[in-house]
């Protein structure tokens, strides 16, 4: 997903041939994969939560660890892939990323299944990239605009179905192991995958950038500075805040300031950085990347309050919790299908539209979890306001690169894209460490021993007081939107889809 603009070119005709399509075929099993993995897990937090006795910070670590991992992987791939061609850099991303599976799927305690969940997104992460950059070198005119549409479609239908698809594996294998195939579930497709990579995706793309520079002290850097800040957004609340938490923190936000004085030497020297800092002279860019990470860390968070509400709080099961989403799903799906013309007629204000129908949804939902009582909750009053939420993030998701980007160089779209792709993920592994400190910090069960009732309302405070903050933080993303330019500029080059 980064760096999908700037890809090397080759040389074909304006008629596609069948191999491509069947190269394409491929890479979309690949994706499909990694994007169901960011959502499926969502539905199966709580059955991890009893299965393994999961502690809070864990239940955090799973959804953002995978975010976190994926989106520091993203950049680095794209370079590498580049640098010696994307079939390789794909088919080992992918087989990582279905032996990562296999192991988070047997493992026995926290730290197993927080660990191989970091790898399992760092895999993902790798061979991402590769598809962006194989649709711009093997498609051309139209037939490439129909292969990104084709991409949309797969990546709303991920959205659409993980949390379903988790619900159903979890309802026929039981609460105790169900949890378990939604990660076996990803060995049998990605033995296919690979063995399909094998055989069927081009080997000797022509026009690699050979001198591309990795900036892997850079990658370092990044690194250490976003886990300083993950580690305690998500450990502070259990572990009670000690001092070298705050030390921590400290330390991660100097390290990201070392990241930005490092790709400035970078750049003096002539080289390649991670992130080209020219970009940030584009104040809509600067703001657009602030919007990426505060709009991801609003809405994909929500599932992760509403599954642990729903099975932890409520009793229900992992099937009515996936059911609990569909809604919400349903209108990205249909929502993004429709965005480009949508885009075409309203230009920056479709974006405008689709912010504030989230901020209104998140709002809505908050003022029923706050003011219904817990036990009297159903899905049918929720299912009015995700609806709407559904259809505002469709608006919002597929358009919002193009428009981060537009104000920047022809020849820096690449590398944009690749940075807001980052940027969403980060938001999404901040807003799960910070909502998830809220939903688990205000968790206080009363009664010696505690009724149903009992927990259904606490559980009920708690996910109240995290999708107050969801809420807000998808209001910040509103008033953000209005720093993106009024139209894309024809310059910008095609930017790949935004994925949840």
């Amino acid at each position: 997903m980064s760096q999908a603009s700037a890809a090397p070119r080759i040389t074909v005709s304006n008629t596609t041939n069948r191999r491509a399509w069947f190269t394409l075929a491929v890479l979309l099993i690949g994706m499909f994969t990694a994007l169901l993995d960011a959502t499926i897990v969502n539905v199966a937090i709580p059955t991890i939560r009893t299965s393994l006795g999961a502690s809070e910070s864990t239940l955090s670590w799973i959804i953002s660890g995978y975010a976190l991992g994926l989106g520091l992987a993203l950049i680095p791939a794209g370079r590498v892939g580049d640098r010696i061609g994307h079939k390789w850099v794909f088919i080992v991303g992918l087989a990582l990323f279905t032996f990562a599976s296999v192991m988070c799927g047997i493992a026995q305690n926290d730290t197993e299944i927080v660990v191989w969940r970091v790898l399992q997104g760092l895999a993902g992460g790798i061979y991402i990239p590769a598809v962006g950059s194989f649709i711009q070198l093997l498609f051309v005119g139209r037939q490439r605009g129909k292969a990104f549409a084709i991409l949309g479609s797969v990546i709303g239908i991920s959205s659409a179905f993980g949390l379903i698809i988790g619900g159903l594996l979890i309802q026929a294998f039981g609460d105790a192991d169900g949890w378990r195939w939604v990660f076996f579930v990803n060995l049998p497709v990605g033995i296919f995958a690979v063995i399909a990579a094998i055989i069927i995706l081009p080997g000797h793309e022509k026009g690699l950038d050979h001198k591309s520079g990795l900036d892997l002290f850079g990658a370092l850097i990044l690194a250490a500075g976003l886990v300083s800040i993950l580690v305690p957004l998500i450990e502070g609340q259990q572990a009670g805040w000690p001092l070298w938490t705050w030390l921590l923190l400290a330390a991660g936000i100097i390290l990201i300031g070392l990241f930005g004085l490092w790709e400035a030497s970078v750049t003096k020297r002539g080289q390649s950085p991670l992130v080209p800092l020219k970009l940030f002279t584009h104040a809509s860019f600067t703001f657009g990347t602030i919007l990426a990470l505060v709009y991801f860390a609003a809405f994909t968070s929500i599932f992760f309050t509403l599954s642990i509400l729903w099975q932890a709080g409520l009793g229900h099961s992992a099937l009515d919790a996936g059911f609990l989403s569909l809604p919400f799903a349903m209108g990205t799906f249909v929502a993004s299908s429709q965005s480009q013309r949508v885009v075409a007629k309203l230009g920056r204000s479709a974006l405008l539209l689709g912010s504030a129908m989230v901020a209104v949804s998140l709002g809505t939902t908050w003022a029923i979890l706050a003011f219904v009582p817990s036990n009297d909750l159903t899905v049918w009053m929720l299912a009015g306001p995700l609806l709407v939420g559904g259809i505002g993030n469709g608006f919002f998701l597929a358009p919002n690169i193009q428009f981060i980007i537009a104000s920047v160089e022809g020849r820096d779209a690449g590398a944009g894209s690749g940075v807001v792709n980052t940027m969403q993920r980060l938001g999404t592994a901040i807003g799960i460490a910070v909502i998830g400190s809220i939903l688990f910090g205000s968790l206080t069960i009363a009664g010696k021993p505690p009724t149903t009732v009992d927990v259904a309302n606490a559980f009920g405070h708690s996910a109240s007081l995290a999708m107050g903050m969801s809420a807000l933080l998808a209001v910040v993303a509103f008033g953000l939107v209005f720093a993106l330019p009024r139209r894309v500029q024809q310059h910008g080059a095609p930017a790949m889809p935004a994925t949840d």
